[in-house]
């Protein structure tokens, strides 16, 4: 079966799912001409909201996602296997079939409310965006903000789209009580490269202004290059810091490229669409990485890989950093501020 790029898509096909034992197969597979499937909404029934993370590599005890699947369509994104799970494909279904956590502001609501409930901050989303563009209509991620604001719980968000600075005014008020904190993910400033590679996120010039403007508004904010992709990206880490540095970021990391299960054939579909003269050389360099393989998933390591290639991306990050002239990692999120309401509506500071 012949594939195509579909426009504004990430994923040109469905893959089959390793879980299932049949797949379905078009009779008339995508051509050119062809604008691919619309996206779809469907209702998410889950009963809780926060989930516990045990990953050293994220940093966060708690995560919050209103929404599973994502529209952006990033070509590259590690969080596909994810849609496996609820027996869809890693590819288009991600990207197309987007589950709609409808209850998310009254479930955090609930949990934050209960005693057994440890203040602590809440990274949102930590798998999908939640400022992709569905977002823009129906306002989960500003009305799970709107309750984390009410408690002042912390929160820390990580984002490739501008329409976080929406939320700027819930965010500053948040960030006077120490209480918030944004990163914005810059893979490339190659627009080109980005049209492609990230379909429906915002530009990277949208997403340095986003870091601006969170800036002014008191939010402390960082850029996250994210991911770096041997021999396609990884030349731009000085220019993104550079830029993001220009922009107001107070601090800067990066994630190496990191292709679990069926995205690593995706992407090698990916690079085939748009960089075939680029493909072998971009492959191997990330074997190079991870130890001769596509994907290593040991923590610690997955976000870095290991090897003289990846010491050379560490060592011109932290060049970069230093010429930047950034002074350290972001403020740690505080939980001091937290406060309760009672069964009556009034607020109660905790004890």
């Amino acid at each position: 079966m012949e594939l195509f790029p579909i426009r504004g898509r990430g994923a040109s096909h469905n893959p089959p799912n390793r879980f299932e034992r049949l797949s379905v197969q078009p009779d008339h597979p995508g051509d050119p001409d062809n604008p691919g499937p619309r996206t779809e909404f469907y209702r998410d029934t889950s009963r809780s909201i926060i989930a516990c993370n045990e990953s050293p590599d994220v940093g966060f005890d708690t995560t919050l996602n209103p929404y599973r699947g994502c529209e952006h369509g990033c070509s590259y994104c590690y969080a596909r296997p994810y849609h496996e799970y609820l027996g869809f494909s890693a590819g288009l279904d991600f990207e197309t079939k987007i589950l709609v956590k409808e209850d998310a502001p009254e479930l955090l609501r609930a949990e934050l409310s209960t005693r057994r409930w440890q203040p602590q901050p809440i990274l949102l989303s930590g798998v999908t965006d939640p400022y992709q563009p569905i977002e823009r209509r129906l306002r989960l991620t500003r009305r799970c903000l709107e309750v984390l604001a009410e408690f002042r719980n912390p929160v820390a968000i990580t984002t490739k789209n501008h329409l976080v600075t929406r939320d700027l005014d819930l965010l500053a008020e948040l960030a006077g009580h120490g209480a918030a904190a944004v990163a914005l993910s810059i893979t490339t400033l190659d627009e080109r490269l980005h049209r492609v590679m990230e379909p429906r996120t915002s530009a990277p010039a949208r997403r340095l202004d986003a870091i601006a403007r969170l800036r002014e508004g008191g939010v402390p904010t960082a850029v996250t290059i994210a991911p770096v992709i041997p021999g396609l990206t990884d030349h731009e880490l000085p220019r993104i810091v550079a830029a993001a540095a220009e922009a107001g970021v107070t601090s800067a990391g990066y994630i190496m490229l990191r292709l679990p299960y069926g995205v690593a054939p995706l992407f090698e579909r990916w690079l085939e669409d748009h960089f075939p003269d680029r493909k072998e050389k971009v492959l191997n360099r990330i074997r190079e990485v991870r130890g001769g393989r596509l994907y290593d998933s040991r923590f610690e390591l997955r976000g870095r890989g290991a090897g003289p290639y990846a010491r050379q991306v560490a060592r011109l990050f932290q060049v970069s950093w230093r010429k930047a002239g950034l002074s350290g990692a972001m403020p740690p999120l505080s939980a001091a501020a937290f406060r309760r309401p009672e069964p009556g509506g009034q607020l109660r500071l905790p004890v």
